[in-house]
């Protein structure tokens, strides 16, 4: 597929996908979650790839849905478009393959994350943001409620008190805060963005790749577990990941006092 919207490479095992419509906020259109939904295939395929980094061109991450996508028109009688339509076609599958990529994925978030945006940034395992990036649930000006994933990861990540306060008051959260509230991992200074980014990928490019991925299942798996539940769920991961040849390394490794060379196998 020929990329209009999002610029995707891939060097030294990370993969880097960018939102590329900087002149619109790099806001969401039919085409471009089209676009997402290959490349993020492509990373799904490529064993090369031990981590993904998300991020946006010129000065935002993304603005959420574009309202001026042919998605997002009326009908061809008058009527509201089917906006439960847009989600499950666009957002649903967008979160998903998030959640489930066989690799680790960082949000490098480089400016205002609203909306969709934000949700989508937060679907990604580690959230960094520059100290001049924001994130704001905007849903409640335009008389909706936060979807792709809004209502999941707010209220686990900051409480049920502050995800009411930034879902029903719209009001901007900027990333420092954001930080501070545990909603993301890290706020970094503009200037220290890049390089810190580049360092994160490199050092999650070079873990065992298939431990960091069991660990994001077995944290989401937790809220909907007993402790006895979660108990023998953590061992089913141990017992696979005890079999695999990175932690063979790892071990050997230790045992050596040298530093591991893991695979991602």
């Amino acid at each position: 597929m020929e990329y209009k919207n999002i610029i995707f490479a891939v060097e030294a095992g990370v993969a880097r996908l960018t939102l590329n419509r900087p002149d619109k906020l790099n806001s969401f259109t039919g085409e471009m979650h089209a676009e997402l939904r290959d490349a993020l295939d492509r990373v799904q395929a490529d064993t090369s790839v031990r981590v993904l980094v998300l991020t946006g061109a010129g000065r935002a991450f993304c603005a959420g849905q574009d309202l001026a996508d042919p998605d997002m028109a009326r009908t061809a009688s008058g009527g509201m478009p089917d906006i439960g339509n847009v989600v499950e076609k666009n957002y649903k599958p967008l979160v998903l393959r998030l959640q489930n990529l066989r690799v680790p994925t960082i949000a490098a978030v480089n400016g205002i994350a609203a909306g969709a945006g934000a949700s989508v940034a937060l679907a990604c395992d580690l959230v960094i943001a520059t100290q001049s990036a924001s994130f704001l649930q905007a849903f409640s000006k335009i008389g909706l409620i936060p979807d792709t994933g809004g209502t999941w990861f707010l209220p686990q990540r900051v409480g049920m008190a502050r995800a009411m306060g930034l879902a029903m008051l719209a009001d901007k959260l900027p990333a420092a805060k954001a930080a501070e509230w545990g909603l993301i991992w890290e706020a970094v200074a503009d200037d220290a963005f890049a390089a810190r980014i580049n360092a994160l990928a490199t050092q999650l490019a070079g873990m065992p790749t298939k431990a960091l991925v069991r660990t994001r299942q077995a944290m989401h798996a937790a809220p909907g577990h007993t402790l006895e539940q979660q108990l023998s769920f953590e061992g089913g991961f141990m017992r696979e990941l005890g079999w695999s040849p990175d932690y063979a390394e790892g071990v050997a490794a230790f045992m050596e006092k040298r530093a591991p060379e893991f695979t991602g196998e």
